[in-house]
């Protein structure tokens, strides 16, 4: 599986969403949720469909879902032994996320930090390494392929060290199809610094290069990030960068009650 990263189970997730991307942007209620399949209207999409993904693969993602129709969520998950994982919504209009971050990039990078060309390749050995840092960074990534750009306009950004080891990155895309009220809304995330480099603000900065970058060059309205409720650091970063918690959308995954969470 070619430009798939992760465990088996990881890699073929990420194969499955990669191959069902022109499903995905022309069926109403379907989102491109990168690492597994995803939704964002369960009415229009329908459960019968949600429930086919969640017994095949094991999983299913909910973006940008009213926090009314959460219970109603649970409700249905709890009747299939299922769970449902959720992160908080963090929203940034373009004229106050735009203006924040160009703040920060205009700040520069400390020294002996730079910024990485992006691998076009999604299979090359550049791309292998931003991965892996992803993955021991405690990101699940996507694959090679969504990565680069090779299914749908993308940002991917990546910071390097001295030796131009790749020691930060985010990335972000446009995950609603034109069926959906957020098609014109941007995802940040991927959001990650390597251990031995946290704490000298490359997080804040990588992430707001990638925030610039989907307003800038994806013509994105609003960019929104997924961050958990216990997780302060990350929801720093993303206030910073002129993100507010908006407490009427929830984003989850649909996952069986004995699994351990999917992503931090």
């Amino acid at each position: 599986m070619a430009g798939h990263f992760g465990t088996p189970m990881q890699r073929t997730l990420q194969m499955r969403a990669e191959e069902a991307a022109d499903w995905i942007k022309a069926t109403p209620g379907a989102c491109q949720a990168g690492r597994f399949m995803g939704c964002d209207d369960p009415d229009r999409l329908g459960w019968e469909r949600i429930n086919e993904f969640i017994e095949r693969d094991g999983l299913c993602g909910f973006r940008l879902i009213s926090a009314a129709q959460a219970d109603t969520i649970k409700e249905r998950l709890a009747a299939q032994d299922c769970r449902f994982d959720t992160w908080d919504v963090f929203v940034g209009e373009r004229s106050i996320a735009l203006t924040a971050s160009e703040e920060i990039v205009s700040r520069g990078l400390p020294d002996g930090f730079a910024d990485l060309p992006i691998p076009t390749d999604p299979v090359s050995e550049d791309m292998q390494h931003l991965q892996a840092m992803m993955g021991a960074a405690g990101v699940v990534p996507f694959s090679g392929s969504l990565l680069a750009g090779a299914r749908g306009p993308v940002t991917t950004k990546a910071l390097g060290d001295r030796d131009r080891n790749v020691v930060a990155a985010a990335h972000g895309y446009m995950p609603h199809n034109a069926h959906s009220d957020h098609h014109q809304y941007a995802w940040g995330g991927l959001v990650a610094v390597a251990e031995a480099m946290r704490g000298k603000g490359l997080g804040t900065y990588v992430n707001a290069q990638m925030i610039v970058s989907v307003f800038r060059g994806l013509g994105a309205t609003h960019v929104y990030e997924l961050v958990s409720a216990t997780n302060i650091p990350s929801r720093k970063m993303v206030e910073a960068c002129g993100l507010r918690h908006e407490p009427g959308l929830i984003c989850g995954l649909a996952t069986p009650n004995e699994s351990t969470r999917f992503t931090r």
